[in-house]
């Protein structure tokens, strides 16, 4: 292994408590959607999450179907921490997720027991590790019960598999019927991985926000920049070179509109006043309040990593620019 950490990591990065435990996370997470699969230079992959360690950014968040092909970011990831990371395993937070399709047949989707204890194997083999840090089901299942999805993540706990559970792409009703179970069953449940940005805020509207916030349960926030649409990239329209036009993964073109390029110019404005990027103040801006514990970002430079992270050093929101910036996406 030639790679020795940043001595400094823990210097300028921010951890919050998860929830009502005792687990903390970095304020800024690194999540391995878009730039780890097998079309990736690994090389370069390597690079990114060295250097989100050498910023503090102890959280790596996977799935099961992340790549691609499924299983590829995973995979190396895996190589990566066998090469780079191994050492400092008790200093990271690694995380995945099963349940979105991964294999043929009928147990290689959605949440029943057989599906969810085969992936998290699986999962743990490409990584070559024992446990991972937090396991969460990826998605709600309405075919298979509730109760069944619960008991077995609460198994994989018991296992020795994972420390903690997770859900993610919860609303607020299914989040409190889990929680309930997950109490019952003295599951350390501890967090929500949830899509919200100022473009995105239906955790707000249906009261998940705040029922996490009152009954100790974390939140994580996954696409905190609209995959983009809250970065000066798109201010002037579309690029030449966005993959907007040939990746389905990521915007549609009808995301960029004139509404919405006013709506980000307004705000960038705002941002540049407050001497930020528009990203920058966007992920301060999901984090202003404390109900959410981590931005999750992806990155496929090591300088924007540096960029996210900067984010969490600046001043609070006054009054007055967060009621500005209420009118701009209002």
């Amino acid at each position: 292994m030639d790679y020795s950490a940043n001595q400094n990591r823990y210097g300028d990065m921010k951890y919050n408590r998860c929830g009502a435990s005792g687990l903390k996370l970095p304020a800024v997470s690194l999540g391995l959607w878009h730039n780890f699969g097998m079309n990736a230079d690994f090389d370069h992959m390597r690079e990114i999450c060295r250097t989100a360690f050498d910023l503090g950014i102890t959280h790596f968040d996977l799935a099961n179907n992340y790549g691609p092909p499924a299983g590829a970011a995973e995979e190396n990831f895996g190589r990566i921490l066998k090469k780079d990371l191994r050492a400092y395993r008790d200093e990271l937070l690694i995380s995945t997720k099963a349940g979105y399709e991964m294999w043929d047949g009928p147990y290689g989707d959605h949440g029943s027991k057989k599906y969810l204890v085969a992936s998290l194997d699986q999962s743990l083999l490409r990584m070559g590790l024992d446990y991972v840090d937090i396991f969460y089901h990826h998605r709600p299942d309405p075919e298979t019960p509730l109760e069944e999805t619960v008991r077995a993540l609460d198994g994989l706990v018991r296992q020795g598999k994972t420390l903690y559970i997770g859900i993610s792409n919860y609303n607020w009703e299914q989040t409190v019927r889990a929680a309930k179970m997950f109490r019952e069953l003295g599951t350390p449940f501890i967090i929500n991985q949830v899509r919200y940005s100022m473009l995105d805020r239906r955790i707000e509207s249906d009261g998940l926000k705040e029922h996490a916030a009152k009954n100790g349960i974390g939140l994580i926030a996954f696409s905190p920049l609209a995959q983009g649409l809250l970065t000066d990239r798109y201010l002037g329209g579309i690029p030449a070179d966005s993959r907007i036009r040939t990746d389905g993964r990521f915007l549609k073109e009808q995301s960029v509109s004139e509404e919405y390029i006013e709506k980000a110019n307004a705000l960038n404005a705002v941002a540049r006043k407050r001497g930020q990027t528009l990203a920058q103040m966007a992920l301060a801006w999901v984090l202003r309040d404390g109900a959410v514990t981590s931005v999750l970002v992806g990155a496929s430079k090591p300088e924007q990593l540096a960029d996210n992270v900067r984010a969490i050093k600046v001043p609070a929101f006054s009054e007055d620019e967060l009621a500005l910036i209420e009118e701009i996406l209002r």
